[in-house]
């Protein structure tokens, strides 16, 4: 029969009339949620999130400005136009797009923004918070994979997850997210041995890996929930770190690429500028 798959853009327009409410609200009493995406020369890579972003930010009447600065800006230039924003109160949230030059330190700008700011979630204060179990803007994709899983109805309490990829912006905060759950979880990486043990074992299968159709539905245990998080090019297409239809014929629930996480990051981004707002007031 195949596994049923989590829809990313059902999901993301649910959550989205969710939001909707709470930001017509605020409007009522003249505050309008601000965002400010910030770019560093022309990259298509990142051309399709940015799409994503403003055209959320619109239909949920977020007010949207992209500001680009030029490819040769120096990181104390960039540091100063950070602190401009982190001092304009009409600005509740910013994203610092990726890519940016190799010259540029994004930790650095990351952890320069104030924290209530930075609606993804990967600032060191936030993380940090996210770590110790208390209230933080929680990382975009990470919150977007919970919230996938979370659709599936399953009971996630006592499941056992493994996630392959330990990225601070994915990997580990998706752990922390899940033991948040009282899930037990495996954290795997490219150093782990007996990686298809691991996941065989797995009522929950987390993909971060950056690896295109890494995953085997022969690795996957029956019934398993799959989220893919991959996004990778091949032949002009984005296919994911999941080989999709093999997996699915072992899963009961696998999430698609494209139309899984990515349509719920750019929602979970909005939703976290929201918060920013209201922390704000």
């Amino acid at each position: 029969m195949g596994a049923k798959i989590l829809d990313g853009k059902l999901l993301a327009g649910q959550l989205k009339q969710q939001l909707q409410g709470a930001i017509e609200d605020l409007r009522n009493i003249n505050r309008i949620v601000s965002v400010v995406s910030i770019t560093v020369g022309s990259n298509t890579s990142s051309s399709s999130y940015l799409k994503s972003q403003k055209k959320i930010a619109q239909e949920l009447g977020i007010q949207y400005q992209e500001l680009n600065f030029s490819d040769a800006i120096r990181q104390g230039d960039f540091l100063n136009q950070i602190q401009q924003i982190n001092q304009d109160h009409k600005v509740h949230g910013v994203i610092i797009n990726k890519p940016l030059p190799n010259f540029i330190d994004y930790s650095v700008l990351v952890n320069h923004l104030d924290p209530i700011k930075d609606i993804e979630g990967l600032g060191e204060r936030n993380l940090g918070r996210l770590l110790l179990g208390k209230s933080s803007l929680v990382p975009c994709t990470a919150a977007a994979t919970l919230a996938l899983l979370k659709s599936s109805d399953v009971i996630l309490k006592g499941k056992e997850a493994v996630i392959i990829g330990r990225s601070e912006i994915v990997g580990k905060p998706v752990a922390l997210l899940l033991l948040k759950q009282d899930m037990t979880v495996t954290i795997c990486h490219s150093k782990t041995e007996n990686l298809e043990e691991h996941i065989h074992r797995a009522d929950i299968v987390v993909a971060a890996v950056g690896r295109k159709r890494f995953v085997q539905g022969a690795w996957i245990k029956p019934g398993a929930i799959v989220v893919d998080v991959g996004i990778n090019e091949e032949n002009g297409k984005i296919v994911g770190d999941v080989d999709f239809d093999s997996c699915q014929e072992k899963a009961s629930f696998i999430s698609p690429v494209p139309g899984g996480v990515g349509p719920v990051t750019a929602v979970m981004l909005m939703r976290n500028a929201l918060e920013a707002l209201k922390r704000s007031l």
